[in-house]
């Protein structure tokens, strides 16, 4: 007898259909880059002056780390996303990703200040050490996740406008850091049961007498729904504030 289908058929809620140019935009993890990328959207944002050049390749250089070569390093791990892009696509977009977001910092560096060299190198550390797990896999746990896609980038986009450390940049910093927190709460269960669970089985009894079954579908749609919403807030709230700055 043949099994019924799963309600939970694709390995994230913003996944495409598989194949082709599909598979490229699932790579890039639509709503979690634009939330990561708000971040740096904020962190600029709170800055005494704003300078949209230096944003501008904030963001790009965020976006290559993280939405291009940090989720190329996380495919080629045990492909999460079953996309079919090829093992040297996979390993081609991480090194170019990776790459061009050094490169950006390289410049940044020189044109703006050798201060910055600093975040570079940090940067060009996380991606890898999370990703690929190094060190044991001790980079890869939720308070380095918090660190590196929520902070990091947050004080990465205030630094690069002010050049120093301030209460500012600081606190939208950590603000970021719980952010992240919050998304890696709600994301790690709404994954196991998208990407490892094959059955679910229980009864929620209410205090009326009443129950509820218990299936994949009503444990992942509110926290499916929680992430989708935060997604859009974030980056709402990044456009409002670079809007009374512009």
């Amino acid at each position: 007898m043949a099994s019924e289908p799963r309600s939970l058929d694709r390995p994230a809620f913003y996944a495409l259909a598989g194949g082709g140019w599909r598979d490229l935009v699932t790579l890039l993890h639509p709503p979690y880059t634009a939330w990561h990328l708000s971040y740096v959207a904020l962190g600029a944002a709170v800055a005494p002056t704003l300078a949209v050049n230096r944003l501008g390749a904030a963001l790009g250089a965020f976006f290559l780390a993280v939405g291009v070569s940090a989720h190329a390093l996380d495919e080629l791990k045990g492909r999460p996303l079953r996309t079919t892009l090829r093992r040297r696509t996979l390993i081609g977009l991480a090194v170019v990703g990776l790459a061009g977001a050094l490169a950006i910092g390289v410049a940044g560096a020189i044109v703006v200040s050798p201060l910055l060299i600093p975040l570079v190198v940090l940067g060009g550390l996380l991606v890898p050490a999370y990703n690929l797990e190094l060190a044991g896999g001790r980079f890869h746990n939720d308070v380095w996740f918090a660190i590196a896609w929520g902070g990091f980038p947050a004080f990465t986009g205030y630094f690069a406008q002010t050049l120093t450390i301030r209460p500012a940049g600081v606190l939208v910093a950590a603000g970021c850091c719980l952010l992240s927190a919050a998304q890696r709460q709600l994301s790690t269960p709404v994954r196991e049961l998208r990407r490892r669970t094959t059955a679910v089985t229980g009864v929620q009894r209410l205090s009326d007498g009443t129950t509820v079954e218990l299936t994949e579908t009503r444990l992942t749609a509110p926290l499916e729904r929680a992430l989708s919403a935060l997604s859009i807030a974030v980056v709402l709230l990044a456009a409002g504030f670079l809007a009374v700055r512009l």
